[in-house]
């Protein structure tokens, strides 16, 4: 994992959160905001527990919310400050690689091509538009943007372009 996990943490619920007041509103009223958390929090704890019965037991914890939520992310995959804009079928391969503040905005598939084990490396501040599927073996460069309801099949190693498409490819 890239980062300690208290400072995935605390970027992360600031992510979510601009308060601590908004915290305890979008968890009485049980916000989809405070789910997104919860289940990134029991992600990094997973992540940085030591191999034994605390760590199966955030696992478990995390696969159960992750089921009910659409969620499918493997533990050490993202760098800290990682956004989830939306729950709802998301799949991450556990061989891919994110790195860190990147956003998913939901229905999106980070995963290898059915022909290799190889997945994604993808860099820091990437933001995944909605329905976007990034596949294969490929290299995503930092501050890229993926356009809603993309198809990255090939590697993309160009800084701050945006990507979309199907398959996808650089924008004006």
């Amino acid at each position: 994992m890239k980062g300690s996990p208290r400072d995935s943490m605390n970027s992360e619920f600031d992510c979510y959160f601009t308060s601590k007041k908004n915290y305890i509103r979008c968890r009485l009223t049980r916000e989809h905001e405070y789910y997104l958390w919860k289940f990134q929090k029991l992600l990094r704890k997973e992540e940085s527990s030591r191999i034994g019965f605390l760590k199966l037991c955030y696992r478990t914890r995390k696969n159960i919310l992750g089921s009910r939520l659409g969620l499918t992310i493997p533990e050490g995959v993202f760098g800290k400050g990682l956004r989830i804009w939306h729950y709802g079928n998301i799949v991450v391969n556990k061989k891919a690689s994110v790195g860190c503040n990147c956003q998913l905005h939901g229905d999106n598939c980070i995963g290898n091509n059915g022909k290799t084990v190889e997945a994604p490396v993808i860099g820091n501040n990437v933001d995944i538009g909605v329905g976007a599927k990034i596949i294969g073996p490929v290299v995503i460069a930092d501050n890229i943007k993926i356009g809603a309801g993309a198809v990255v099949i090939t590697s993309f190693t160009e800084e701050g372009i945006t990507i979309g498409g199907v398959p996808a490819r650089k924008l004006k």
